[in-house]
């Protein structure tokens, strides 16, 4: 069951989810349209190591927009901050952006309950595409949790991407043991 625009509305009076900035505009039937920030990076290694800390180059969006290429991957994040504490989010990419050929998320369209933060986009294009700052890009859908949670995400002492923040985060896979 996903959360309709009165339940997330409910919520968000109740506090048990954030969104800032938020505009009612972007509350859609039963999601909430997120926007890219200003912020891109891309790996400093044309080969990545799973178990080694991969840097990021950071640079910003301009005004007049940047061109995405293929074979090129990009890390981005929402310029919404959200909160999350009583359901589940899924951020999925909004129609528009994928017939753009645009994916915003390679495999992380799940949050957890309890995540805090700005959401990294996983990014990547099917053909050059030009993208702006501020553009909508995904949209947040919210599920309901049967069950008690025992520790959300954001009091885990092992939690890599709490609190995350306006600039995209690079894998934290090297913080696991394997």
């Amino acid at each position: 069951m996903i959360l309709s625009d009165t339940r997330i509305l409910e919520e968000i009076n109740k506090g048990t989810i954030q969104i800032t900035p938020y505009n009612r505009g972007c509350l859609g039937s039963n999601s909430y349209d997120v926007h890219l920030g200003r912020w891109l990076a891309t790996y400093k290694d044309h080969i990545l190591d799973a178990k080694k800390h991969n840097e990021i180059a950071y640079f910003q969006i301009p005004d007049e927009g940047f061109v995405l290429y293929p074979h090129v991957f990009y890390l981005g994040a929402t310029a919404e901050y959200t909160e999350t504490h009583a359901h589940v989010p899924f951020l999925e990419g909004k129609s528009s952006t994928g017939r753009l050929g645009i994916d915003i998320h390679a495999t992380a369209g799940k949050g957890d309950v309890g995540f805090c933060g700005h959401w990294t986009l996983e990014i990547s294009v099917k053909q050059p595409v030009k993208i702006y700052h501020g553009m909508p890009v995904g949209q947040l859908i919210y599920f309901p949790v049967d069950g008690i949670i025992e520790v959300s995400y954001n009091k885990k002492s092992d939690a890599k991407y709490s609190g995350q923040p306006e600039k995209p985060i690079e894998s934290m896979m090297w913080k696991n043991r394997f």
